[in-house]
Formats: C-alpha cells, structure tokens, sequence
C-alpha cells in the first residue's frame, strides 16, 4: 500500500522515527543499522516502507533499501517471527550476513538477535534455505568489484579453507563470508585462502 515514505525527519526514538510528509508525520520503527546510519533532524530521507495491519494497529517498518525490505518479509513468514522479531535480526546482521548465516546452517550467530532464541533461529534455517539465496549476497560481494571464478576445484578449495576456519573457532557464517571474499583465481591451495580470509577476519 504505502511502498516508501520521502519527507524531513521530524524525530528520533530508539526504534522509531517521525517522518514528516507534506505535513502529514508517519511514525516509522526502523533498525539499529539505519539508526546508526541516520541524518540530523530536519534533513531528508527516502526509506522503503511494509505496512502492517494488526485488528488494533497500524504499523510501518522502513528499511534503507528493496533488498532488506525483501528479507523482512521472507523472515515475518516464519512462525514464531513476527514484525518486531524480523526488525531485532536485521538490526543484529546485513540482509547478506543472514544469508550467509543461512547458507551455513549457523543458528547460533542469528540467535544472538534479542528475542530469537536457538529453537527459532533453527527453524528460521529451515524455512528460509531456498528462499534465502546465498548466490545474492555473493552476487552483492561481487558488485563491490571482487572478481571471482567459480569451478569445481575452486569450490574444493573453499570449503576445506572453511572448515580449517571454523576449527580454528570461527563460526560458520565468519568462516563462510571470509572466504567468500577471496578471489580464489589467485589461489593455489586451501591454505593462500586461509591466509587471505583471516585477513579479512582481522
């Protein structure tokens, strides 16, 4: 119904903020990351906006871009998750580090958001596998200018330098992201990638 608000920020809470619109201030609960990421007051914002309709309320979420918008909506379909639940998560990890934490069956990591306990993030892994691609979030890395190519041998390669990583203590969405941000092309073994994720872990 409403697919993004553009006005003056009139107010900033600790979740939420007043967007003044043409006069009109549309209440907006939005995450710690844009929180953190916020103009003055008085400045202008443009956020993508999910309407939720409860039988005694009308709530907007605003997110800085379509792709966490999307991911929002992917995280309020598991049961047991609901608005206020998919907000905490994404204020905790990037659409891409729940993708990866997804990919990498790392329930632990999602679990650390306030309100999603162990059992929740399991299931969230469970029904969010296809549908959460990790392909996206590696086609994001990529836009960033990281050249990778991809062949069997090169996949080999990555996944022994992932599980070097998680042995060293390293949770599998760390080891994961890591190593997917090393252009394996300039690789000859698992351990020029190892040496190269760890930098990135630094």
């Amino acid at each position: 119904m409403i697919a993004f608000v553009k006005g003056e920020v009139e107010y900033i809470g600790a979740d939420i903020l007043v967007i003044n619109v043409g006069g009109i201030g549309y209440n907006v609960f939005i995450s710690g990351k844009i929180l953190n990421n916020m103009p003055s007051i008085g400045e202008e914002i443009k956020l993508f906006t999910y309407l939720n309709v409860r039988e005694d309320a009308m709530q907007l979420f605003g997110f800085a871009d379509r792709d966490e918008l999307n991911v929002f909506k992917l995280l309020i379909t598991v049961n047991g998750i609901g608005p206020k639940g998919a907000l905490s998560i994404l204020s905790c990890m990037t659409a891409d580090d729940l993708r990866f934490a997804v990919a990498a069956d790392d329930a632990k990591t999602i679990a650390k958001s306030p309100g999603i306990g162990a059992k929740t993030a399991s299931k969230l892994i469970l029904e969010l596998k296809d549908k959460l691609k990790l392909e996206d979030a590696i086609s994001n890395t990529l836009d960033t200018g990281v050249d990778v190519t991809y062949t069997s041998e090169s996949n080999d390669i990555r996944q022994e330098a992932i599980m070097a990583l998680t042995a060293l203590g390293y949770t599998h969405s760390e080891a994961c992201k890591a190593v997917k941000s090393v252009d394996t092309s300039q690789c000859i073994t698992s351990e020029d990638v190892i040496k190269k994720a760890l930098r990135a872990l630094v």
